[in-house]
C-alpha cells in the first residue's frame, strides 16, 4: 500500500515506519521536523497548512494520523486546538478532496479522564485538560468526516502511556529520577497504571492497517499491554534492575505534592521556564489510570512482547551501566 504517516518523525511514528517498510509498503512522512531515521521519506510540513496536506495525501491507500501537541506544558494552550483539532480537520478535508478512504488516528486514553476505573471503548468520555479535550475534539472531527463520506474506514486507537527505547517522555523521566537518586514517592504508591510498550503499539498499528483488517465505518480500540502495575511495583522493578536498595520510606503526601506542583506552576507562569514538576504531573502520577483491553482482544492481535520484556528492553537500552 501507499501510506502517509503524519508525525512520522516522532517516537511512535519512527518505529511504525520501520514496521511498515518491513511489510513491503511504500511510506511517506509528513512532519514539522525532518526524520532523523528516514530523511529520504520525509516531507517537512505542518498539519496546520492545508496546502501541505493536500499535496501529501495524493494517491494514498491509507493515512496514519499521529501528529499532535501532546506535552503537559505546551504554551500557548491554543496550540493544542490549532494542531489537534484544526490540523485534524485540515487532514479530513484533504482526504475527502483526494479520495482517501482509510484513516487511522492515534487519540489517547486521556479522553476518559483520571480515576475512571478501567474504561472500555464504550465508556463515557471525561477529558480533564486541554490535551485530552483537544484529542476528543479531534476524534469528533474525524467521526464527522466518516459520517459525511460513505465508504470510508476510520479507526480510532486510544493508547495508554507509551514507553520504550529512544523515548524521553514521562516514563523515561521517572526512571531517570530513580537512577539519579532524586526520586521520592508522592502518595502511597498503590495506584495502578496501564502501560504500552513501543514494540507492541507499533505492531498493532501496522496490524490494524493491513488490507484484511479494512472495514467500512468507525472502529475504536484502546491500546494497553497487560498486566497493569502499581507505582510501587514499577519503581521496585526499576530499582531491582539497577541494583538499588528498596528506597527511602519517606513519602510525600498527595496534598503536599499538589501544593509543590502549584508553586512550580506559578514560577513557570512568571518566568516562562518549564519545570519537571507541575500540578498536572503530580495529579497524573498519583491517579489510577487503568484501561480495559477488551476491544483489543476482538481483533486477533497478539503482542510480540510481554510487558515485562518491554520494560527490560527499555531499561537495558536506556539505563544499562548507569549508577
Amino acid at each position: 500500500m501507499k501510506i502517509l504517516i503524519t508525525g512520522g518523525s516522532g517516537f511512535i511514528g519512527t518505529r511504525l515506519v520501520g514496521e511498515l517498510l518491513a511489510g513491503g509498503h511504500e511510506v511517506r512522512i509528513l512532519d514539522k521536523v525532518p526524520s532523523s531515521r528516514y530523511p529520504e521519506l520525509c516531507q517537512v510540513g505542518d498539519v496546520r497548512d492545508p496546502g501541505a496536506l493536500d499535496h501529501a495525501v495524493q494517491g494514498l491507500d491509507l493515512v496514519y494520523h499521529l501528529a499532535a501537541e501532546h506535552r503537559d506544558d505546551v504554551r500557548p494552550v491554543s496550540l493544542y486546538y490549532d494542531v489537534n483539532v484544526d490540523g485534524t480537520g485540515n487532514l479530513a478535508k484533504a482526504c475527502a478532496a483526494n479520495g482517501v478512504l482509510r484513516l487511522i488516528f492515534t487519540s489517547s486514553v486521556a479522553v476518559y479522564g483520571l480515576n475512571a476505573g478501567s474504561p472500555s471503548e464504550d465508556n463515557p468520555t471525561q477529558p480533564f485538560n486541554d490535551y485530552s479535550r483537544s484529542k476528543l475534539q479531534g476524534e469528533n472531527v474525524l467521526r464527522q468526516w466518516a459520517e459525511e463520506n460513505p465508504g470510508v474506514s476510520l479507526t480510532l486507537v486510544r493508547p495508554t502511556v507509551v514507553f520504550g527505547e529512544g523515548n524521553r517522555g514521562n516514563v523515561y523521566n521517572l526512571v531517570n529520577q530513580i537512577a539519579s537518586g532524586r526520586f521520592l514517592m508522592v502518595g502511597d504508591g498503590t495506584n495502578r497504571k496501564s502501560m504500552a510498550y513501543i514494540g507492541n503499539i507499533s505492531a498493532f498499528l501496522k496490524y490494524i492497517g493491513e488490507p484484511d483488517q479494512n472495514e467500512n465505518g468507525i472502529r475504536v480500540y484502546n491500546y494497553v499491554d497487560k498486566p497493569d502495575l502499581s507505582m510501587n511495583e514499577f519503581v521496585g522493578l526499576v530499582r531491582n534492575f539497577m541494583g538499588k536498595p528498596s528506597g527511602s520510606r519517606i513519602r510525600i503526601p498527595y496534598g503536599l505534592g499538589m501544593l509543590a506542583g502549584a508553586c512550580f506552576d506559578m514560577m513557570s507562569s512568571l518566568t516562562g521556564k518549564k519545570f519537571p514538576i507541575s500540578s498536572i504531573r503530580v495529579k497524573k502520577f498519583c491517579a489510577d489510570t487503568t484501561i480495559s483491553n477488551n476491544g483489543l482482544k476482538t481483533t486477533g492481535f497478539s503482542p510480540p512482547y510481554s510487558i515485562s520484556k518491554g520494560i527490560d528492553l527499555f531499561l537495558t537500552h536506556e539505563f544499562s551501566g548507569k549508577d
